[in-house]
């Protein structure tokens, strides 16, 4: 290897090391929420039917707008249709992923936790954390719920660790009694 050629490859080397600097600077620890405390610190919770979601660049980052069908309200005020809007998305050949920031599909419902400011786009509690899938059991037809960070390993502040849980396929009557015993606390 001649020394222009070593040169230019510790050059690329420097410059690689530098991108994983920032990245490494710019990383978030999420820490973890209990379904109590998404009931408190929301400002709404609803059962909601994804209609559509558009992504966009905005200050020279891809942002993801959701529009969803309230289903079911259970805390705050909503209007029918809710946009939640997130980080991260895909703009023509580009894509933004960030990790633990759920991704909406037209017709899938979830129940979502949001936080927002009336006449602003709502952002979901805790990114994935604040939001859990709805699915039918094929054999039973049992709707179950499953939060998305239930496989993601996060910050737990009581035992100052990273572990993995949450909740996983739950009966949707079990969720809903958890959620409606969270909300009552609240208050």
């Amino acid at each position: 290897m001649s020394y222009a050629q070593r040169r230019r490859f510790l050059w690329i080397l420097f410059l690689c090391g530098i991108a994983l600097l920032a990245l490494a600077a710019s990383a978030t620890t999420l820490s973890r929420l209990k379904l109590e405390d998404l009931a408190q610190e929301s400002t709404a919770v609803a059962r909601l039917r994804c209609l559509s979601a558009a992504s966009r660049w905005e200050q020279g980052e891809i942002w993801t707008e959701t529009k969803f069908e309230v289903v079911q309200r259970e805390k705050g005020s909503l209007p029918g249709i809710v946009t939640v809007r997130l980080l991260g998305g895909s703009v023509g050949h580009l894509l933004s992923h960030v990790e633990e920031v759920p991704v909406f599909y037209p017709g899938e419902e979830v129940y979502l936790f949001l936080w927002g400011r009336e006449g602003e786009p709502y952002q979901v509690l805790g990114w994935s954390q604040g939001s859990f899938r709805i699915a039918r059991n094929p054999q039973s037809g049992l709707e179950v719920v499953t939060q998305d960070s239930a496989s993601a390993a996060i910050f737990d502040p009581q035992t100052r660790a990273f572990r993995r849980g949450g909740i996983r396929n739950l009966p949707l009557a079990i969720f809903r009694e958890k959620l409606h015993k969270a909300l009552k606390q609240e208050k």
